[in-house]
């Protein structure tokens, strides 16, 4: 019932917590503004990509060299999975900027959801470096060969790492900060890469060593270590297609409607993620005696207070039902037949 905004009278004044509420956040109805926070999101986003791009394509660059010097056939597989790794900002980049397009009579709820397809990408290029992992370990331990130049194998790999690593830890924080999972998902990505040079580095000591089944052992290892970081990326993207929502979130909401003025009961309560922005719909009971401007201003309240409590809330539909009145029938009856299990 409330979803656009209008200007209305208040005919039931909000708690005072509310009011304090209102005083501390302010923030305009207008869809322009609420468009504002949605968009801000969408370019932090794209700075964390180029950001992250500009620190991945060095760290590759410089790890490129020291393969042409050294014949570090570990090493070189590192510097492919770090260029795939800085490539993954391109699905997601083209993600964010389809976000920001507003929607059409055929897309209605916008562009938000090429976040997710985006993610899936980036879970299928995780499992693809995890192959070519365990690929080149066996085929090392196949045919071990020695490696040349390993103070600068080692250096290349620490290089590796921390440039994984700081990326990794970066893209995580700006994917949750904003609320994407694709984002976060390139992140653990990362930080496959950055198991990965660690790997080269342990071969290259064992190498040092005179061990030359170390590069391989390891690199076996870390694809292991791969696999658990693809489980925990793909449930990630997982339940973002599924609309899976953090309970927590759904108490929030619940908790922030049952103190608007004129909401006697909750009822249906359903939050999806559309990219990096959250939608609700909610049925609210009201008083059956109300008003059609009374109800929609308690739709509108409780709108309203979801939008203080539930963070990266963007909009929320608020239908108003009447509080059953004995001998009255069920208002929603009509509808029973098409209900289904």
């Amino acid at each position: 019932m409330s979803d656009r905004h209008h200007h209305h009278d208040h005919p039931h004044r909000p708690s005072v917590r509310h009011r304090l509420a209102h005083l501390l956040t302010p923030h305009s109805h207008e869809s322009a503004d609420k468009l504002d926070p949605a968009l801000e999101s969408s370019a932090r986003g794209m700075r964390a990509l180029w950001v992250s791009l500009a620190v991945l394509g060095g760290t590759a660059l410089v790890q490129a060299v020291v393969v042409a010097v050294s014949g570090s056939v570990a090493l070189l597989g590192d510097t492919v999975h770090n260029t795939a790794d800085a490539l993954t900002a391109v699905p997601l980049g083209i993600a964010f900027v389809l976000g920001r397009r507003a929607p059409t009579r055929r897309f209605t709820y916008g562009y938000g959801r090429a976040e997710d397809l985006a993610g899936l990408a980036i879970v299928v290029t995780i499992a693809a470096s995890a192959v070519f992992a365990a690929w080149t370990a066996v085929d090392r331990l196949l045919d071990p060969r020695p490696v040349a130049h390993l103070p600068a194998v080692a250096v290349a790999a620490l290089v590796g790492f921390a440039g994984n690593e700081w990326v990794a830890r970066y893209r995580m924080r700006v994917g949750r900060a904003i609320g994407s999972a694709a984002l976060v998902a390139d992140g653990l990505h990362a930080r496959t890469d950055g198991f990965t040079s660690l790997a080269v580095l342990v071969g290259a000591g064992g190498s040092a060593l005179g061990w030359q089944l170390a590069d391989p052992l390891v690199g076996l290892a870390i694809t292991a270590a791969i696999g658990l970081v693809l489980r925990d990326a793909a449930r990630e993207v997982f339940r973002r297609v599924m609309d899976a929502v953090d309970p927590a979130l759904v108490d929030r909401a619940e908790r922030a409607l049952g103190e608007v003025a004129g909401v006697l009961e909750v009822g249906e309560l359903r939050l999806r993620w559309i990219g990096h922005r959250l939608r609700a719909e909610v049925a609210v009971v009201v008083d059956g005696e109300a008003t059609v401007r009374q109800a929609h201003a308690v739709a509108v309240e409780a709108e309203h207070a979801l939008l203080h409590a539930v963070p990266r809330l963007t909009a929320a539909l608020v239908h108003a039902d009447p509080a059953p009145a004995p001998g009255h029938a069920d208002p929603h009856l009509p509808l029973a037949h098409h209900v289904t299990a």
